[in-house]
């Protein structure tokens, strides 16, 4: 592997990380950037792949791979409930096996690692907020395929990130957060264009009018603010009839 594949120091690999979170659209397309990554940077692709494995509410999930036979030793762990990447998490600490051949404490994971011809892995975590919990894993087809310097490189690497894995959630927060509130804006600008249009054909006041849109809601078991749509559109005579505020 070329070595201008590698960031050559750590304001290098921020300015990456960086670029992740501000080039990608979603934390799930962040996560799958960042495995592919990781996999680049921290090893020999060619001999080597990356994985991300998150926890919430207890249950670990594969979030992240560069390559699928990532999943497939994850999910052994995932099924015993016990494996490197599952304790890395848990124990907060670096899991190293040099050779997987030599490991008795994990019987489904060196059983699945044997058959995808994996000869070492790497699991270290990543520090989240919150109640979830994520880990960096990186298996080698070669055994003893991490040296000191990979393992130093790589909790220095988790560092930096896990503050970029971070900073894209609360990205992501926040824009859950605004398209929440547009919704809830066009929501109540339909309902109260549709009250104001019965207001003037019933020449009823503005409570009379919900009362009668939440009568229709109920009994055809359809959205208010559907039944509202419905009512603007059959007004101007046009159902693509904006009703929506603009980002």
């Amino acid at each position: 592997m070329a070595d201008e594949t590698r960031p050559q120091s750590p304001e290098l690999l921020v300015d990456h990380l960086q670029d992740l979170v501000l080039k990608t659209q979603d934390v799930k397309e962040m996560l799958d950037e960042l495995a592919r990554f990781s996999a680049v940077t921290l090893t020999d692709p060619a001999v080597a792949f990356c994985s991300i494995t998150l926890i919430q509410q207890r249950k670990p999930v594969t979030v992240a791979r560069s390559d699928d036979s990532a999943v497939r030793l994850d999910e052994s762990q995932y099924r015993a409930d016990d494996g490197p990447c599952l304790s890395s998490i848990r124990e907060q600490a670096v899991v190293h096996l040099p050779d997987l051949t030599d490991v008795a404490r994990w019987p489904a994971f060196t059983a699945a690692a044997r058959e995808a011809g994996v000869g070492s892995s790497l699991s270290v975590p990543l520090i989240l907020e919150g109640e979830a919990s994520a880990g960096l894993n990186l298996y080698s087809t070669q055994s003893h395929g991490f040296t000191a310097d990979d393992i130093s490189m790589v909790e220095t690497y988790s560092y930096h990130a896990s503050k970029a894995l971070r900073l894209a959630v609360r990205i992501s927060q926040l824009a859950e957060a605004k398209a929440h509130l547009l919704a809830a804006m066009e929501s109540r600008t339909t309902i109260d264009l549709a009250a104001g249009a019965i207001m003037a054909q019933n020449r009823c006041n503005q409570e009379t009018a919900m009362k009668i849109l939440k009568i229709a809601s109920s009994s055809r078991n359809v959205k208010l603010r559907d039944v509202a749509a419905s009512v603007v559109a059959s007004l101007s005579q046009d159902p693509n009839v904006r009703t929506h505020f603009d980002a």
